[in-house]
């Protein structure tokens, strides 16, 4: 059972019973790849928590970048969440239709933006549902919230300085993506990509970090995951993934372990495994 925590991770009981706070938002931040054959905002219409707004991931990012949801400029962000009246003084609870998938990526966009007060739903819409708690599909009322952000550079990376940190190993860099993946034994699902990891990578992926009903292991398990796979917990971490959406489940867990000392790589393989002059790694 998660021990309750509104900055990283919170339980289904902790979120019912709060659900009439008023300073309480939660968000639908569904979003799934094309292979999962799900459409997250139909699931949405259909049936969502009560009260919840639906966090786009794909539209709340930066579309001047030719590469999928990168992290929205402060700008877009304020104007997006505004609107959805989402804002200064709110208690942010965000959950996804996985269970634990997509959700973690909007809490690290929140951090990224210096909201704290965010926090990912262990388990999931799928565990909420399971335990037959209600469920809506009205959108709800919309009031515009004033919100401000602000940015928190160390806790993205670019691929200059990753390129960096492969070449000096002064940082662990933990691959969230499946291990065929990550050894370059399974193609990319994305077209054009080489195969493989970033040199001097580690390899954790997403799903190690999760029991098999969608919540996130105890701290000290999560520890012990990335010590096994070889990770020196002492060194600063780089989270990578595909592009960027499961990285953010394996930087929630070092949070709940205690190590602050992580940025995620925006880019992920969708930029490292596109460009013939960054090296690959395989096996």
């Amino acid at each position: 059972m998660a021990t309750d925590d509104p900055k990283t991770l919170v339980s289904t009981d902790w979120l019912e019973t709060h659900l009439k706070d008023p300073d309480l938002r939660i968000l639908d931040a569904s979003w799934y790849l094309p292979d999962m054959g799900r459409d997250a905002k139909a699931d949405y219409a259909a049936a969502h928590i009560p009260g919840a707004r639906f966090f786009d991931i794909d539209d709340i990012s930066d579309h001047r970048s030719q590469l999928p949801h990168m992290a929205p400029p402060p700008e877009k962000f304020i104007s997006r969440l505004r609107a959805m009246g989402v804002g200064d003084g709110h208690q942010v609870v965000v959950y996804d239709g996985a269970g634990l998938f997509s959700a973690a990526r909007v809490w690290w966009t929140f951090r990224l933006m210096g909201k704290t007060d965010v926090a990912v739903l262990d388990g999931g819409f799928p565990k909420w549902q399971s335990e037959g708690r209600p469920i809506e599909d009205m959108p709800p009322v919309l009031r515009d919230r004033h919100i401000t952000t602000s940015r928190q550079a160390h806790l993205v990376k670019d691929v200059t300085q990753v390129a960096a940190a492969a070449k000096l190993r002064d940082h662990e860099i933990i691959d969230a993506r499946s291990a065929p993946r990550f050894r370059g034994e399974e193609e990319e699902p994305r077209p054009g990509l080489r195969s493989g990891h970033i040199p001097n990578s580690k390899n954790v992926p997403y799903r190690a970090v999760l029991n098999g009903d969608g919540t996130m292991l105890a701290p000290e398990a999560l520890r012990s995951v990335f010590e096994t796979a070889g990770v020196d917990l002492s060194k600063p971490a780089i989270t990578t993934c595909g592009s960027g959406v499961t990285a953010a489940i394996l930087s929630l867990a070092m949070e709940r372990m205690g190590k602050r000392d992580h940025a995620l790589y925006d880019g992920s393989w969708a930029e490292w495994g596109m460009y013939g002059d960054l090296k690959v790694a395989k096996g």
